[in-house]
């Protein structure tokens, strides 16, 4: 029996998400229902399924995931086979193959829900009971449609085949966070160990969201449509690895009127909600991501300085003392300024002053014993300080940046214009614009805490979404 003149479908299946689908259908009637058991070959390194039912082996393709998580399955193999279980299972040994075998019983109720075939299915896999709801259609508009009508837009698609992987040990639970600056965009993807969270991947795009945008204004439409799209292709790359993924906004969108606009436009490219976060939990995460690998002893400060506002935690022996978040980033200091080309000592001097006035909830706070800067700005000038002609997480994390050497780089900065910047070895070319305010902004952070460095982490608050939300 082969595959010919079937068509590929669009599928999205959850076993997390049940509760929602199993009311809506609730007061339906099935078209079907039965009960079937079946064997799973799964593999670590691919996605196809592999199964045997009802004496056929049936084999299916993922060819394609869309910018909502809909997977496109073709059938590839269909034929009669007389392999029992252990039969499969003598032979992947033979092949010496890093295969699981799962037996799988379901019991599946059928139904059509506008035009699409749904099922809410109750397994036994392996002995542990669970349940699953999928949608398949050749008409993907139809599946957005229903997920939208069950609130189940925007959560995670999860194959079988991922799925059992998961079960089985061969795909260790993998995440993703994106972390939506008034300046750039972030995307962390980790895959968890025995060890901890390893990461698979930590890609930036400056996409100057902010741009132009005065407290209480809106954000300007180019700027919303480049960072929509660039959040996008950041939600399918988590979505090609596997994982789950969870987008949250920062001080642009907290202070935008229309961050709505922005939130329904991903909403609409891609099916994710973002998520806005008060700067106050910003800070909080912060700490979280820059502390949580190496113990610290003594007082200290986590501060990091984006394109629209500016984080500050206070902590000791690993607890949380204060937190706050001022609205000043290097955007805004930037464009009051005119930072972004060659300037006068005179402006600078106006600059860093105008930094000052708003540093005030740092008067009278003791000295504290360690000063850490996460953050664009920070791992740019560590990457400068380094001359790194590639971008290396491994040397810029403990990188300790002192006045001399903020001041230097500072003074560089001030003699040029913005394309100047860009041919500076370890400056991301996106960030000559906005460098000089970020750097203005550290060094009268360092005198308001009468501190002489900073110790830089390439770590921050996607790295911190990613170890508390999953």
């Amino acid at each position: 029996m082969g595959t010919d003149g079937i068509v590929p479908r669009w599928e999205w299946r959850t076993f997390d998400e049940v509760e929602a689908a199993a009311a809506r259908l609730a007061s339906e009637t099935p078209t079907e229902v039965l009960d079937t058991d079946e064997l799973y070959v799964v593999s670590a390194l691919g996605e196809d399924t592999v199964k045997v039912r009802n004496g056929l082996v049936d084999v299916k393709r993922l060819e394609e995931i869309d910018d909502h998580g809909l997977e496109r399955w073709r059938p590839v193999l269909k034929r009669p086979t007389t392999f029992t279980a252990e039969d499969v299972v003598t032979l992947m040994q033979a092949f010496h193959a890093n295969l699981g075998i799962v037996v799988v019983h379901k019991h599946r109720a059928r139904y059509t829900v506008d035009g699409c075939a749904t099922e809410l299915v109750d397994l036994v896999v392996n002995g542990a009971p669970m349940r699953t709801f999928a949608i398949e259609s050749e008409d993907r508009t139809a599946i957005m449609r229903v997920l939208r009508e069950m609130g189940l837009a925007g959560h995670p698609n999860v194959s079988y085949p991922r799925r059992l992987r998961g079960l089985t040990g061969l795909l260790p639970p993998r995440a993703a966070a994106i972390d939506i600056g008034t300046n750039s965009v972030k995307l962390h993807v980790a895959e968890r160990d025995g060890a901890g969270w390893r990461p698979l991947a930590d890609v930036a795009a400056v996409t100057r969201l902010g741009e132009g945008l005065q407290p209480g204004g809106d954000l300007a439409a180019a700027p919303m449509a480049r960072t929509a799209e660039a959040v996008c292709a950041m939600v399918l790359e988590a979505r090609r690895a596997g994982a789950p993924v969870v987008a949250v906004g920062t001080a642009g969108l907290r202070i935008a009127g229309n961050t709505e606009a922005f939130a329904a436009a991903v909403r609409e490219l891609c099916s994710v909600e973002v998520e806005v976060i008060p700067g106050e939990e910003e800070a909080r995460l912060g700490f979280v991501a820059a502390t949580g690998v190496t113990e610290r002893d003594g007082s200290i400060v986590v501060f990091e300085t984006g394109g629209g506002s500016t984080q500050f935690t206070f902590g000791a022996g690993g607890r949380i003392l204060d937190r706050f978040s001022i609205d000043l980033g290097a955007v805004a200091i930037t464009e009051r300024f005119g930072l972004d080309g060659a300037c006068s000592p005179a402006t600078l001097g106006l600059a860093g002053a105008a930094v000052s006035s708003h540093l005030g909830d740092l008067d009278g706070r003791p000295r504290p014993d360690a000063v850490i800067g996460i953050g664009g700005v920070f791992t740019n000038l560590a990457a400068v300080m380094h001359g790194l002609t590639a971008y290396d997480p491994a040397v810029v994390e403990g990188t300790v940046l002192d006045r001399t050497e903020i001041d230097r780089q500072i003074g560089r900065y001030r003699t040029m214009d913005a394309d100047a910047r860009r041919g500076i070895v370890g400056l991301q070319p996106a960030r000559a614009e906005v460098i000089l305010g970020g750097a203005v902004i550290v060094r009268a952070v360092l005198d308001a805490l009468d501190h002489d460095a900073v110790t830089v982490s390439d770590r921050g608050l996607r790295h911190a979404l990613v170890l508390e939300r999953f």
